[in-house]
């Protein structure tokens, strides 16, 4: 980055979340939905008596959506609504618009960050970047988007 450019502002860990929690209440119905289309397409194909949707089968359609849903965003502006909500954008480390690679990464690498108890997420508060486990392990980061006049 030019020395002349201007310094990145990173949100704060009150601000992440509560873009996490808008964002909560817009995926949890499409993983919903995408689960009854799965179970409306097991029982189609296996009958009316079929078993249920293997647990396995369930937390992979989980994954798909949730990398749907935030691809979809990030491609196209950086920002989920809950992001734009709260003024946060994700770009790469270098400044660049995230692309498919980063997307993913960091889709997998926020579940780690997740299944460590939180861990990942909670660096923020010590890394001297703001960065999450999964910004490194991605080669992105969060910066806060100035108010717009």
């Amino acid at each position: 980055m030019p020395k002349d450019a201007p310094k990145l502002t990173h949100p704060a860990l009150p601000r992440r979340l509560m873009a996490m929690l808008y964002d909560t209440f817009l995926v949890l119905p499409l993983i919903m939905l995408s689960v009854a289309i799965g179970m409306g397409i097991h029982s189609y194909l296996n009958g009316a008596d079929a078993e249920p949707l293997a647990p396995w089968l369930v937390q992979v359609i989980t994954l798909l959506t949730l990398i749907g849903f935030f691809r979809a965003f990030w491609l196209k502006s950086g920002q989920t609504l809950g992001m734009q909500a709260w003024r946060i954008k994700l770009v790469g480390i270098d400044g660049s618009v995230p692309n498919t690679s980063h997307v993913i990464r960091r889709c997998l690498g926020a579940a780690l960050s997740a299944l460590c108890f939180g861990a990942g997420y909670w660096w923020c508060l010590f890394d001297p970047n703001k960065r999450y486990w999964h910004d490194y392990l991605s080669g992105t980061e969060l910066i806060l988007v100035d108010k717009k006049r």
